[in-house]
């Protein structure tokens, strides 16, 4: 394959709204280095993390950086969920690799340390994402699909649908239990109500109530609604008290879902887009001996386990839109209002 010189892209050029965000035609290709592979984008779907890394939402003080890991260093080119080819390869890999299809785990480990969570960084944030026509990424990074699904329709699983496996399986979640999962109907919570289902557990939605179909159509044994009391909406479904909560909400619902955990229960959460700051009963933690997971940095076994369950058809796309890369700000307008059910996915080939 021929490379240009130079490729569309994408540029966060600092922290603000959506003017921060500039399209270029002329962006230098990147060149793999040693282990890395440069992959042609095909698709790649927007994120929470793209919108709060942009906003600069991850810091807790005026003197934080607003990062997963610290200071950007602007411009950064956006994107984690990459779908696409792999077009060159670096010093010490098989050529073979050129012309794989691939999906790419976003989580970045310094191959020194790969345990060291402190090292670790995202795709998007501490190195260049896929809002892009090529990115470079380890060569472990970069796992082969087959052709079964369309790029776009792959490129809706890597973040969301990672995020949902790790939450479930550092909860763990076992078959027959009911895993109350929050904001089902956006990318994490759609996909951990599909999930769990697939590891034989009762994925309960809660969601807003005009979303409640689609969210049934995902998988769902029982949708309620977000702003509903839970403990009794959980006894009129029959249910009680559930074993696992799989959160991407906090915000003023906080405590109540808490309350609706067995004593032993285990509370997973990976986001917070109702609000981060919540309040916390140290009573109802210790006196029903519950557990709170904390989860953002997945494992590459997790990512492994996640193309198996896509390959075999365990779990399926749920692509809202797509918008060409220029499209850009349009897309993450769309993603911000809320108003869908599913992932947006940039068709970066489309042009």
């Amino acid at each position: 394959m021929t490379l240009p010189p130079t490729m569309r892209a994408v540029l966060l050029t600092r922290h603000g709204d959506l003017d921060a965000l500039e399209v270029v035609e002329d962006h230098p290709t990147p060149q793999p280095g040693p282990g890395q592979v440069l992959v042609r984008v095909d698709a790649c779907a927007i994120n929470n993390t793209d919108i709060n890394t942009r906003v600069g939402w991850y810091a807790q003080s005026d003197d934080d950086a607003g990062a997963w890991g610290g200071a950007l260093n602007f411009p950064v080119v956006q994107g984690a969920d990459v779908c696409g080819v792999i077009a060159q390869v670096g010093e010490g890999l098989a050529h073979e690799r050129v012309g794989e299809r691939v999906l790419v785990d976003p989580w970045v480990r310094d191959a020194a340390a790969p345990n060291d969570l402190e090292r670790a960084g995202y795709l998007g944030s501490e190195y260049d994402g896929g809002y892009a026509e090529f990115l470079v990424a380890p060569s472990i990074n970069a796992y082969p699909v087959s052709l079964r699904l369309t790029a776009v329709q792959l490129a809706s699983f890597p973040t969301s649908a990672g995020t949902a496996l790790d939450m479930l399986r550092r909860a763990g979640v076992q078959a027959g239990e009911h895993v109350l999962v929050t904001g089902a109907s956006g990318g994490v919570g759609g996909y951990a109500v599909q999930i769990a289902k697939a590891l034989g557990a009762i994925p309960i939605g809660v969601c807003d109530p005009t979303k409640a179909a689609a969210v049934r159509a995902l998988g769902a044994a029982h949708v309620i609604d977000r702003d509903a009391d839970l403990v009794p909406a959980l006894a009129a479904l029959g249910v009680g008290r559930v074993d696992v909560v799989a959160d991407v909400v906090g915000g003023p619902q906080w405590p109540s879902y808490l309350a609706a955990l067995r004593r032993g229960g285990r509370y997973v959460i990976s986001g917070a887009i109702g609000g981060p700051i919540v309040e916390l009963d140290l009573r109802t933690l210790y006196l029903e001996d519950l557990t709170l997971i904390g989860a953002t940095i997945t494992e590459p076994r997790v990512f492994a386990e996640l193309v198996e369950l896509i390959e075999s058809g365990a779990i399926q796309p749920a692509v809202a839109a797509t918008f060409p890369l220029a499209q850009v700000k349009e897309a993450q307008t769309m993603f911000v209002d809320k108003g869908f059910v599913g992932k947006i996915v940039l068709d970066v080939a489309a042009g």
